[in-house]
């Protein structure tokens, strides 16, 4: 049994959530989500509450349970709040820079990175750190993973692209001689 999909989403002010079968659309200060569910699940609105319940006892069913619950709780604090993901970058001439709506990075390479940001998505950079930032969580998580993905960071001198909550484990280099 999903302890999860127990709870019910309550719904915050200012948001308004419409159901339509599976779809479930989200509306909210920050923007707009919309999610079209797997039919394991049933989504009724009651109140200020979203209840979210399997369909059957299948195992399958159990399993999407406490998924859907999640997604939509995720739907409706990023409507209303929003996600942020945060970067460190470090390394001799690492820069970051966002113009307009593509994120320009020198890593060190002989080239600077252009990325751009999907609609819904900012960045903010400032000296060393970026903040990513939207209503979508899997779309926020995506974009800072991609942006990571440019230039990892490395065990020795940590150089490199980092969450800001990661820990690097430092590896110590050569041993100078016999």
């Amino acid at each position: 049994m999903s302890r999860i999909g127990k709870n019910p989403v309550v719904v915050p002010d200012k948001v308004d959530v419409k159901i339509n079968g599976m779809t479930v659309n989200v509306k909210g200060p920050n923007g707009q989500l919309e999610y079209t569910f797997n039919d394991k699940v049933t989504i009724t609105l009651e109140g200020k509450e979203v209840v979210v319940k399997p369909v059957d006892e299948s195992k399958l069913a159990r399993s999407m349970w406490g998924t859907a619950r999640t997604l939509v709780n995720n739907m409706c604090v990023g409507v209303s709040t929003g996600f942020t993901k945060g970067l460190e970058f470090n390394g001799v001439g690492y820069k970051a820079a966002v113009k307009g709506k593509n994120l320009e990075l020198n890593l060190g390479y002989s080239h600077p990175i252009i990325y751009e940001l999907p609609e819904g998505v900012s960045a903010k950079v400032t000296k060393n750190a970026i903040d990513i930032s939207g209503c979508d969580k899997e779309l926020v998580g995506f974009v800072a993973a991609k942006v990571r993905s440019f230039r990892p960071p490395e065990p020795y001198k940590g150089k490199g692209v980092k969450y800001t909550d990661e820990h690097i484990i430092r590896k110590a280099g050569k041993t100078g001689g016999k």
